[in-house]
């Protein structure tokens, strides 16, 4: 989803909302062999309201569910935010991706708790750490 700057509140309550560029080609690939969880950093908003913020833009039917404050107790950015993820989905780390767009709140947590990080970025990067996968579109996640 794209977060507009200056823009606050819940996003289902936003005036606009727009799907980031090829999420739903992504997703509509990911999605047929891949469960799709969401873990947001939306700390005022439900499960349900990060739900009806997808629906707005047609991607809830790729997605499996929904992780964020309210249900986990915990912020994004940390690992044990992940963690607790890979807890309530009972998967081990080695077996889930994330894909993110901010280093330190995405893509150092995803390191940390030993999940494969892809990091989403427009930035002119040459290469991350070795573990790194930087990619500039999201088609390159199934291309």
């Amino acid at each position: 989803m794209v977060d507009f700057p200056g823009v606050t509140g819940k996003m289902c309550n936003w005036e606009n909302v727009e799907a980031v560029t090829g999420a739903k080609g992504a997703l509509e690939v990911l999605s047929k062999h891949s469960q799709i969880y969401i873990a947001t950093g939306a700390a005022d908003s439900t499960e349900l309201e990060i739900q009806r913020a997808f629906e707005r833009v047609g991607l809830s039917q790729f997605i499996s569910g929904y992780f964020c404050k309210a249900n986990l107790g915990l912020s994004k950015g940390s690992p044990e935010f992940l963690n607790s993820i890979l807890d309530k989905l009972e998967v081990h780390s080695e077996n889930v991706a994330m894909v993110g767009d901010n280093f330190d709140k995405d893509i150092k947590p995803a390191i940390s708790a030993g999940i494969q990080p892809y990091w989403f970025t427009s930035k002119n990067i040459e290469s991350a750490s070795d573990n790194v996968k930087v990619i500039k579109q999201l088609s390159e996640l199934y291309l």
